[in-house]
C-alpha cells in the first residue's frame, strides 16, 4: 500500500514538471517547504534531467526552487508564530510531522541561532518543517526569507545538477534502465519511504 501511494506522489511530481515546467517547480517546491513532506529529492532531479534535454535552464530551475521554497515556507512561519507548537502537535500528524521532528527543530534553533535555517535548508527531511520553530521564536522575517532563500537556492541547484548530469550520460546508462524519470523517481522514492517509515516509528515512541 506504501509503495503504492509513493509511487503515485512520484508519478503526480514528474506529470507536474513535465506539463508546467518552471510554474510547476515553484508550485512543488512551494508545497515542500508548507510543512509538507513532497519530496524534492524527486522534484529537483526531474528538473535537471529536462535541462539535459535543453527544456529548462539549471539556474532557471534553482531559480524557480529556490522561489518555491520561500513561497511555501512563509505559511509556515506564521503558523508558527500565530499558531503555535499546540497547533502542529495537534494537526502535524496528518502532514507526517512528529514530535519528534518538532523537538528537534526547536533544539537546533535555540542551539545555533537563526543560522540554523539556512543549515537546514541544505538537509533533507528537517528543511520541511524548519520554518515553523522560526515564526515561534518571530525571528525577523527579512532575515528568514534571505536564509530561506540562499539556502534553498545551493539545494535546488545540487539536485538540479545531479538530474542533469543523469540526463547527460542517459545514453550510457539506458542499457540497465528502461525509462529515464524511473531512475529518478527511484532515487526519491527511497528517500521518502524512509521518511514515512520514520515518522510512524517516531509517532510510536
Amino acid at each position: 500500500m506504501l509503495e503504492k501511494l509513493v509511487a503515485a506522489v512520484a508519478g503526480w511530481i514528474i506529470a507536474v514538471i513535465a506539463s508546467m515546467g518552471y510554474g510547476g517547480i515553484v508550485l512543488l517546491m512551494a508545497i515542500e517547504s508548507a510543512c509538507i513532506p513532497l519530496p524534492s529529492e524527486i522534484i529537483m532531479p526531474f528538473a535537471g534531467f529536462l535541462v539535459s534535454k535543453g527544456d529548462l535552464t539549471l539556474w532557471g530551475i534553482a531559480l524557480a526552487g529556490a522561489v518555491g521554497c520561500v513561497v511555501g515556507s512563509i505559511p509556515a512561519y506564521y503558523l508558527g508564530m500565530y499558531g503555535g507548537r499546540p497547533l502542529v502537535e495537534k494537526f502535524g500528524k496528518y502532514v507526517l510531522i512528529s514530535k519528534k521532528d518538532l523537538d528537534m527543530a526547536d533544539r537546533w534553533f535555540a542551539d545555533h541561532g537563526e543560522i540554523i535555517i539556512f543549515i537546514a535548508r541544505l538537509l533533507p527531511a528537517v528543511r520541511t518543517f524548519i520554518a515553523f520553530p522560526a515564526g515561534v521564536a518571530r525571528m525577523n522575517m527579512t532575515r528568514f526569507v534571505a536564509y530561506t532563500f540562499v539556502g534553498s537556492l545551493i539545494w535546488c541547484f545540487v539536485l538540479g545538477y545531479v538530474g542533469m548530469k543523469a540526463g547527460e550520460h542517459w545514453e550510457d546508462l539506458k542499457v540497465y534502465f528502461h525509462e529515464s524519470h524511473y531512475v529518478i523517481a527511484a532515487l526519491g522514492l527511497i528517500f521518502f519511504a524512509w521518511y514515512v517509515r520514520r515518522h510512524f516509528k517516531n509517532e510510536e515512541a
